[in-house]
């Protein structure tokens, strides 16, 4: 198989050529040249949001492009359309942001999505991954596959969500631990959404997939737990109900990255129906797994891990948590 994998050196984009490169794929990644490639992949620099920035892929021919661009969809669509004709299948890596908000508990595929166009420029994160859809589609048609992902853990995570914990654990003493302890979370391993990608586009599937892990697949408390684990930390793990943190003016998700209270924010994140992907094969890994590795990456990085300049840094301040924590 060859690939052409648009953009490629951080996280998703990352774990995606290394699980072609395993499979023995040519793998052509197209980006800017900011950031160091594996050994084996052929580079084509360019900028998708110059005016000419696709020139370097005039020329060539891939059985399948994968797509993991986040911005105006439009670009998108200059992507897709460039490579009509040359490129068999497009993968682009969309979001569980798609549909309209409040999503509830149980939702498919078919559910209600939110109003976006292919030619929109910059716009909201929703809208953005909704645009690139309809993009992708608009040339691919049934050989556009939509990788609706939900949250994304892992090594070389650039959001900082599972690192913050990791950190803030590893630090011990009194942690403050968002209850439910049993509250379940819905995530996907970098690493499996891309086998899940790879495997999918080998087979030339088509059309929306949610991806994250089935329901039930761990809680907050085993999520919490394995990094006291792996840390080695003596951290104490202090649950809270919901309401003191709310009344407290913490913010769900962005001070306490994944954590969602129950209502429809968690319904939304937590409990979709993913009943089509995994009969399409997807596999997800133990949560100690994700956490244990993901720890391993941060101590060989020196524990400070990357920040995408276009997403705002999670965490709680130490102050605000303690003052809780007193109370």
């Amino acid at each position: 198989m060859r690939l052409l994998m648009l953009g490629g050196t951080e996280f998703v984009g990352r774990a995606v050529v290394d699980a072609a490169l395993a499979r023995g794929w040519q793998v052509t990644v197209f980006n800017r040249g900011r950031h160091e490639l594996p050994p084996g992949v052929v580079a084509v620099r360019g900028d998708r949001s110059a005016a000419d920035g696709l020139a370097g892929l005039e020329q060539g021919e891939w059985d399948v492009a994968v797509d993991t661009w986040t911005g105006a969809p439009s670009a998108v669509r200059d992507a897709a359309r460039s490579l009509a004709g040359r490129t068999g299948g497009y993968v682009y890596v969309s979001s569980r942001s798609v549909y309209s908000y409040p999503a509830p508990a149980g939702l498919s595929e078919d559910g209600p999505l939110v109003d976006a166009s292919p030619d929109d420029d910059e716009v909201d994160y929703p809208q953005a991954k909704r645009g690139g859809e309809l993009a992708a589609s608009e040339v691919f048609g049934d050989r556009a596959l939509l990788a609706r992902a939900g949250l994304i853990l892992g090594p070389r995570e650039n959001v900082g969500r599972l690192p913050w914990w990791l950190r803030r654990i590893a630090r011990g003493g009194p942690v403050l631990a968002p209850g439910p302890r049993d509250s379940g979370l819905q995530y996907i391993d970098a690493r499996d959404l891309a086998a899940w990608i790879v495997d999918a586009a080998e087979r030339g599937l088509g059309g929306p997939f949610n991806l994250v892990s089935p329901p039930g697949h761990t809680t907050m408390g085993e999520l919490l737990e394995a990094c006291v684990h792996v840390t080695g930390a003596d951290a104490e793990l202090r649950w809270t109900d919901p309401e003191p943190i709310l009344a407290a003016g913490i913010q769900p998700w962005m001070d306490l990255p994944i954590w969602l209270p129950p209502g429809e924010m968690h319904d939304t994140m937590h409990r979709g129906d993913v009943s089509r992907a995994v009969a399409a094969g997807l596999h997800c890994r133990p949560i100690a797994e994700t956490v244990a590795d993901t720890w391993a990456w941060l101590q060989d990085l020196g524990g400070e891990p990357p920040q995408r300049p276009d997403r705002t840094p999670v965490g709680l301040d130490p102050e605000t948590e303690a003052k809780l924590l007193r109370s």
